[in-house]
């Protein structure tokens, strides 16, 4: 059991930090404390229980939870937050012998996001998933009225009236959110749809809370993303386009942090969001390399994306803020054949961005076209035309004209059909995205 300094602002709140397994450790108490900061709650004290199996009634065992009403009764404690899930009939008997209010790990977690969620969207999941987490635990509100709520013909009383108002209520406004949210998904969809047509590759930066996402974010695009210090900074998914080099523009999604035990009602809420994560063409696992629960939160964060179905996309790891590692330098990991799998940076100070980009490079490839074409002799300048783009891979010359394999983006080749309509008639066969046969076993073949 552990005491605090008193520091004004926040609501009074009592820790309960519930160790189940070994596995727990003092990095899982220091980030429940940097939950419950984030949330602006005033640290009194807290109470650290060692318990294999939840108690049905209390969760923690009832000597325990006596302990905890005395802790929070010497403090004037108004608010206990548990760093565990509790059911809805745990929450409300603790309360009872509390004499306060119970706040649960999902609970926290929701009023961080509610505080944190700028755009409409944004609030329209955070709303969506605080309902569906209160929608349990309705009932709390009407206890003294549970005398009335028989199911006999003249016992039903007002407490029943009121609690099934207030469900119908509930259950309408998340039927409303539902609708609301789809119809943002469907907005979404439109917008990847364009990107596609346009074929720009999508790039999603993903990773543990705190890893540096925005920061990182905001070095590879030189915008202005907010980011701080801070669990759950960013909560809503900002878009941006780079030019990575003349032949490749990507598009950075920035998204929002996972956690360990990510509530499930965020993860559904927040599908919407977390789709640009599984439409994106590479992900961007973001990592704090100076964090000593590093190998933890990997795994956390893997276990998200499998449960979003993101599990065996294409990634990229960038191990961030080396800067605060006393034998780490820029490196590029390569796997065996010779792709790079893992980038060493400091986004905060700029370190290893280059080599970032160069191995975004090699893992993103350009969206595109390839063609073959014939080009008379008396029709150079669509020969000039191709080489302006830097799209010739091959040429093949002699009196007749020019036979061309030519490769470049596949909205590019679009807009130079649209300019010149003639130089579709110079194209030999369909596209391909297969890299193309040699000119002399083209022609044998045709032979």
């Amino acid at each position: 059991m552990e005491f605090f300094e008193r520091h004004e602002g926040g609501e009074r709140a009592v820790l309960l930090h519930v160790e189940r397994r070994a596995a727990d450790s003092s990095e899982d108490l220091a980030e429940f404390r940097e939950l419950v900061h984030s949330a602006g709650a005033e640290i009194l004290a807290e109470s650290v229980v060692n318990r294999q199996t939840p108690d049905p009634r209390l969760f923690i065992g009832k000597g325990k939870a006596e302990e905890l009403a005395e802790l929070v009764a010497a403090h004037d404690a108004e608010l206990v937050i548990v760093n565990a899930q509790l059911s809805p009939s745990q929450e409300r008997n603790l309360e009872a012998l509390l004499k306060c209010r119970v706040l649960d790990r999902t609970g926290l977690i929701l009023d961080i996001f509610a505080q944190r969620a700028r755009s409409h969207e944004g609030k329209l999941q955070v709303e969506l998933a605080q309902l569906s987490h209160l929608s349990t635990r309705l009932v709390r509100g009407w206890t003294h009225l549970e005398r009335q709520r028989g199911g006999s013909i003249g016992l039903r009383g007002p407490g029943e009236t009121q609690l099934e108002m207030d469900r119908r209520l509930l259950g309408g406004r998340i039927k409303q959110l539902k609708e609301r949210i789809a119809r943002v998904r469907r907005q979404r969809a439109e917008g990847r749809k364009g990107r596609q047509q346009s074929d720009v590759p999508t790039v999603a930066l993903v990773g543990y809370t705190n890893a540096g996402k925005s920061t990182l974010f905001n070095a590879l695009t030189t915008s202005e993303a907010f980011a701080a210090n801070q669990l759950f900074a960013t909560l809503d998914t900002t878009l941006r386009r780079v030019e990575l080099n003349p032949q490749l523009t990507v598009v950075f999604a920035d998204t929002v942090g996972f956690i360990r035990h990510l509530p499930h009602e965020l993860v559904s809420a927040f599908r919407s969001t977390l789709e640009e994560t599984l439409e994106a063409d590479l992900l961007l696992h973001v990592v704090d390399a100076s964090s000593p629960e590093r190998s933890r939160q990997i795994e956390d964060v893997d276990s998200v994306l499998e449960e979003i179905g993101a599990g065996e996309m294409p990634r990229l790891t960038v191990m961030n803020k080396i800067d605060r590692l006393d034998d780490q330098s820029v490196r590029v990991d390569r796997d065996g054949r010779d792709s790079p799998v893992r980038v060493w940076v400091s986004a905060k100070e700029g370190l290893g961005l280059e080599e970032l980009r160069d191995a975004l490079v090699e893992r993103v490839e350009p969206k595109g076209v390839r063609h073959r074409l014939f080009i008379p002799m008396a029709e150079g300048r669509f020969y000039a035309l191709l080489q302006g783009e830097g799209a010739v891979v091959t040429e093949d010359c002699d009196e007749s004209g020019w036979r061309l394999e030519v490769a470049l983006p596949a909205s590019r080749w679009g807009q130079l059909l649209k300019q010149e309509p003639r130089l579709e008639a110079f194209v030999l066969d369909p596209p391909t995205e297969r890299p193309l046969e040699p000119w002399e076993a083209v022609l044998d073949s045709r032979d």
